[in-house]
Parts: structure tokens; C-alpha cells; sequence
């Protein structure tokens, strides 16, 4: 019960990497909303954890806002946010990627930051305590050639944290982020381009520890870095990679 009492945010929370974060959080006490673009899958998921579901799109200020509001509203304060939806468009050569494409992902990955910050930091501020945690990439440590705006927005998201550390920290706000491998979530055969025995593969070449990451993962390093035994520590952007980065 690491987290007992404590009320989250988890952007994305429906599947993938969120819903491992969503479960490990319930399972050690939170009271969690999944806030996810799938309001049906956020509904499913809330039946099977307890959980509260808000459909959001968080690349839109008044959806992010009435997803903070929501939250105040049935728990009177917001002690975690856990920025966790994103997406990436197809490989391809940098020139060739659409303006539509690159729009999107640097919405949802890098701008998605700045509204929940504006609309959940005042909050965290007047109580003078708070956690977020963004989840980032090894894409923006160790960029994958094809990959190349995913990459830029990710590397962004790591910036962003560092930033937010050092300036929120006198207000007793921690924010960290977390830098998984490509895992079992529904983003993969984006990043591979196909799904094929040959892909998977070669990408898990490069992972010493020869898995992708899970969302088990990911749910035990944010319960780590979002609960009181991290108190001390701001600014890190934590591998969850299996080595990948080394």
C-alpha cells in the first residue's frame, strides 16, 4: 500500500503501458482516474480496477481541463499526474513524414505536457506538494533512424521534466520521467513499421536483457518514483529499457 490514500492522474491509462501503471497503482492503494481518448476502454478498465474513467484528449486545453475538474470534483485535490498518453507516426525518412503526422505527435507528446501542467499545477502548488511523472522514451536518449519527430518530441518530454524539476521543486513538486524500450503495447507495430517474427527480432537484438518492456514494468518503476520512498529525488528521466541505452 505504497500509494494508500494518494489520487492519480494517469493519461493513457486504458492499455499499453498506462493500464499497467493504473492496476499497480490501484493494487497499492491509489484512488486513480484512466483518462484516455478510449472512453469505452477507459470505462472497461475502471470496472476492472475500481478506477474512475474521464475520455479526454489531451492535446486539447478544455478536455484537458474538464479532465482536472473531474477529478477535483470527486476527490477535492490531484496528488499524482502520470503523463502517459502518446503516439508516434509510421517509420519513414525525416522529409517524408506529413505535417499532419508531425502535428499530431508533437500535440499529444510535447503540448499534452503544458496543459495538464497549466490546469493540475496551481492545484499542487496551494498544497504544496505533488508528483508528475511523464513518460518519455530511450527513442529520446538513443534515437532510432526512421523515427525521427517521434524521437524529437520524446527528447522534448525528457527537457520538459529537467525544466519542471528545478522550478517546481521549491514548491514541494517532484517531476520525473521514465524512458521505456519499445514494449508489448498497442504502439509497437508502429514503431516496427509491421509486426513480423523478423522485426521483433531485430529490435530485441539491441535490448541486452532480450525483452521488450512490459506494462508490469512500467506500473512497478512510477509506483516507485510517484510514492513518498522517492522523496528525494526530482529531475531524472530513469531507463526502463533493459539496457537498451548502455
Amino acid at each position: 500500500m505504497r500509494l494508500d490514500g494518494k489520487t492519480a492522474i494517469v493519461t493513457g491509462g486504458a492499455s499499453g503501458f498506462g493500464a499497467g501503471i493504473v492496476r499497480k497503482f490501484c493494487a497499492e492503494g491509489a484512488r486513480v482516474m484512466i483518462a484516455d481518448l478510449n472512453g469505452h476502454g477507459a470505462k472497461d478498465m475502471a470496472r476492472d480496477t475500481g478506477a474512475l474513467a474521464c475520455q479526454v484528449d489531451v492535446s486539447d486545453g478544455a478536455s484537458v481541463d474538464a479532465m482536472a475538474q473531474m477529478a477535483r470534483d470527486a476527490w477535492g485535490h490531484v496528488d499524482i499526474l502520470v503523463n502517459n498518453a502518446g503516439i508516434t507516426h509510421l517509420p519513414g525518412p525525416l522529409e517524408d513524414i506529413s505535417e499532419a503526422d508531425f502535428d499530431r505527435v508533437l500535440a499529444v507528446n510535447a503540448k499534452s505536457i503544458y496543459l495538464t501542467a497549466r490546469a493540475l499545477v496551481p492545484g499542487m502548488k496551494a498544497r504544496q506538494s505533488g508528483v508528475i511523472l511523464n513518460i518519455a522514451s530511450t527513442a529520446g536518449v538513443s534515437p532510432r533512424p526512421r523515427l525521427n519527430w517521434y524521437n524529437a518530441s520524446k527528447g522534448w518530454m525528457i527537457t520538459a521534466t529537467r525544466t519542471m524539476a528545478v522550478e517546481l521543486a521549491p514548491d514541494g513538486i517532484r517531476v520525473n520521467a521514465l524512458n521505456p524500450v519499445a514494449g508489448e503495447t498497442p504502439l509497437l507495430a508502429s514503431f516496427m513499421g509491421e509486426d513480423t517474427p523478423e522485426m521483433r527480432a531485430k529490435f530485441l537484438s539491441t535490448i541486452p536483457l532480450g525483452r521488450f518492456s512490459q506494462p508490469e514494468d512500467l506500473g512497478n518503476a512510477a509506483c516507485f518514483l510517484c510514492s513518498d520512498e522517492a522523496s528525494m529525488i526530482t529531475g531524472v528521466a530513469m531507463e526502463v529499457d533493459g539496457g537498451r541505452c548502455i
